[in-house]
């Protein structure tokens, strides 16, 4: 592919890939990929480019071969979540790129095609996480009536925290109103029924567990990344206190 010198085709270039970047970090990529998939994506137009990530918003530089040219733009990022669909459709479109030589303009096409790409059926995300741990639940040594009560109590505790995403409550609170959902019910039938045990209650919020932002964190950290790292370790820290905090409060009301 040719160099790209006119200068407002530089700039859609480096709008284009600061959209990359911001949906790969709200999209649940660690930094390395990030900076590694946009690098590649400007080699492939002869370009060079400087990426700033950081974690609610990323800088980036784009040059010309010959830096006659160049733009430079800000992005704040979307609350972060997690969407392999999108992180794995874009590291393929990235080498498609460099071996198809796609233009800008495909490349636009491709990333509203990601976006729009469908969930999985509510239900279908519910029911499925509830299984999970439920699974969970029977590895830690629950009997059918204790799984049953895991289900029940991830089914609607998942169900409370999508509601509160809706309502646009802060991300904090919401794993909050989840745990303690799940944890409330669970810890009822514990109390009250007598063949139930603990194991419902103790794996009734692992639904919850910020494994993603955790792996990020000390990929980025390993990586040399320091602040990256230290900002999400603190994001998944919260995170657990969240459900640390729900669980406690159901079990201190039932006295558990």
């Amino acid at each position: 592919m040719s160099a790209v010198y006119n200068n407002n085709q530089i700039k859609e270039l480096g709008n284009t890939l600061l959209k990359i970047g911001s949906l790969l970090m709200s999209s649940g990529a660690n930094s390395r990929r990030i900076r590694t998939t946009v690098e590649r994506i400007s080699e492939a137009f002869n370009c060079s480019v400087e990426l700033l990530i950081t974690h609610r918003a990323l800088m980036i530089s784009v040059y010309d071969s010959d830096e006659n040219q160049f733009h430079s733009n800000l992005k704040r990022t979307s609350p972060h979540g997690v969407n392999f669909k999108i992180v794995s459709g874009i590291s393929k479109m990235s080498w498609k790129i460099v071996e198809e030589r796609w233009n800008i303009e495909q490349i636009n096409n491709e990333l509203n095609r990601l976006i729009s790409l469908p969930h999985y059926p509510r239900f279908v995300i519910l029911t499925m996480v509830s299984l999970a741990g439920s699974s969970f639940c029977r590895l830690f040594g629950g009997t059918i009536m204790d799984m049953s009560v895991a289900f029940l109590a991830t089914f609607i505790g998942l169900f409370i925290r999508q509601e509160s995403i809706k309502q646009k409550f802060n991300p904090y609170l919401c794993v909050f109103f989840a745990s303690f959902t799940s944890s409330i019910i669970a810890s009822a039938f514990v109390k009250y029924a007598g063949s139930i045990q603990e194991y419902a209650l103790s794996t009734s919020v692992l639904y919850l567990i910020p494994g993603v932002p955790l792996i990020n964190s000390f990929s980025d950290l390993i990586d040399g990344n320091i602040m990256n790292g230290i900002v999400r370790s603190i994001n998944g820290l919260i995170i657990a206190f969240s459900i640390a905090l729900g669980l406690l409060l159901a079990m201190q009301i039932f006295q558990i």
